[in-house]
């Protein structure tokens, strides 16, 4: 039988939509959530940052979704996890027991969500041609960053809407989450429809998994034997360590009151200053970084890049000093602080592409964005407890004072001059 010609506009958009969807709704979303609900800074940082798990060990079960049935099925099986997992959050917040319940559907969003992410990729290079591949990576960027604006910015922006007709924070929330839910439901029914059966089957016999597992296993272990391993694991944990304390920490010091320290901002304002102008910052950020290294290389703009990612946290020193009222000049700090981190963290995302050269490419990329979030989770993990020891302006001015980190793990590189370049 023929297979029907798909048109990769019809399913490349909305499977990077979904990818972004739950991996948003997992690390911001809930963060607003439950200050919306009153949880402490100490509690929300620690519960959020360990959600980070399943992308921490992601490479460890990505040869599962490689031998054990194809990536359409993946895809539409997790899809399916996620839109249940949603409407388990939205079905338990205004319950007694909301934190224990809505924490273990957040769970089974984050493990389906990085599942996901692992199926959709490999669909992605399975499916297409090399020229295709190349002709939409720039499509499915785009569209995954609009997921990321549609989540952090539009949906926190519906919530706020609704706990301002309601009147009643937990079922506007709710009713948030099953509008979410709904919508992921539909994604898997959509691409359960829509996406090409023309799957490219790497593995098929049972000596070719016993070889798959033996090339894992080497592939693994040869990570660690690579020449500047030390340098090149710090450089991966330590680079983004004041990030990685600051970003757990922002939205709650926008939605805190002054009286606590915060800009007392409503939920709709956390939804356009972080999450869509925020967002915006980054992305322009991160595209104007990807320009300057490949016109001068990565080790050319590696100590700009490193600057970048640090100076621009100076906003949130100011912001918490000043107690600015202008929601202009608050979404400039944070467009600022945004733009900032995505042209420092180009530099980030090319240098483990540096490191991972040689044999087993693909297999210590998937390593390295194990340590990259890693290196998120455990510094979020205590971010909401230092900040509530010693305060927000503290905290800021603690984010700072951890920058030369960032600048010590740097000078340990040794680069390529002409990597990177066009």
């Amino acid at each position: 039988m023929k297979i029907r010609k798909t048109n990769p506009w019809q399913w490349i958009p909305t499977l990077y939509i979904t990818e972004a969807l739950p991996y948003v709704t997992v690390m911001s979303i809930s963060v607003v959530m439950y200050k919306r609900l009153e949880l402490s800074n100490a509690e929300i940082a620690l519960y959020t940052s360990w959600l980070y798990l399943p992308w921490v060990i992601k490479p460890f079960w990505s040869p599962v979704v490689d031998l054990l049935r194809n990536k359409r099925w993946w895809i539409i099986i997790t899809q399916i996890l996620l839109g249940a997992g949603l409407a388990g959050v939205a079905f338990t917040i205004p319950t007694s027991h909301f934190i224990q319940s809505t924490l273990a559907f957040f769970w089974l969003v984050a493990f389906s969500s990085a599942t996901h992410d692992i199926a959709a990729d490999s669909y992605y290079m399975s499916v297409l041609k090399e020229h295709e591949q190349a002709l939409y990576v720039g499509v499915r960027s785009t569209f995954y960053r609009i997921g990321t604006i549609a989540g952090q910015g539009l949906l926190i922006m519906l919530a706020g809407t609704l706990e301002v007709y309601t009147g009643n924070i937990a079922r506007s929330w709710s009713l948030m989450f099953y509008i979410l839910a709904a919508l992921l439901l539909l994604m898997a029914l959509y691409h359960q429809i829509i996406l090409p059966k023309n799957e490219k089957t790497v593995v098929s016999e049972k000596v070719s998994d016993r070889h798959f597992l033996r090339n894992f296993m080497e592939a693994f272990v040869s990570f660690f034997r690579k020449r500047q391993f030390i340098a090149g694991v710090l450089f991966m944990l330590l680079f983004r360590f004041p990030e990685a304390l600051l970003i757990k920490v922002a939205n709650m010091y926008l939605i805190d009151p002054i009286n606590k320290g915060g800009l007392g901002l409503s939920t709709q304002e956390v939804g356009l200053v972080q999450g869509t102008i925020g967002v915006l910052g980054l992305t322009v950020g991160g595209i104007i970084g990807g320009i300057a290294i490949a016109h001068g290389g990565l080790r050319k703009w590696l100590w700009p890049m490193t600057w970048s990612i640090t100076l621009p946290n100076l906003v949130y020193v100011y912001m918490s000093y000043c107690y600015p009222d202008s929601l202009l000049l608050i979404s400039s700090c944070i467009f600022l602080e945004q733009f900032g981190y995505g042209f420092g963290f180009s530099a980030y995302m090319l240098y483990l592409i540096y490191y991972c050269r040689g044999k087993y490419q693909a297999a210590h990329y998937a390593i390295c964005t194990a340590f990259m979030a890693l290196s998120m989770m455990i510094p979020g993990m205590f971010a909401g407890w230092i900040q509530e020891q010693i305060g927000y302006f503290y905290f800021f001015l603690f984010v700072m004072a951890c920058c030369p980190l960032t600048i010590w793990v740097s000078s340990l590189l040794k680069i390529d001059p002409q990597f990177g370049k066009k």
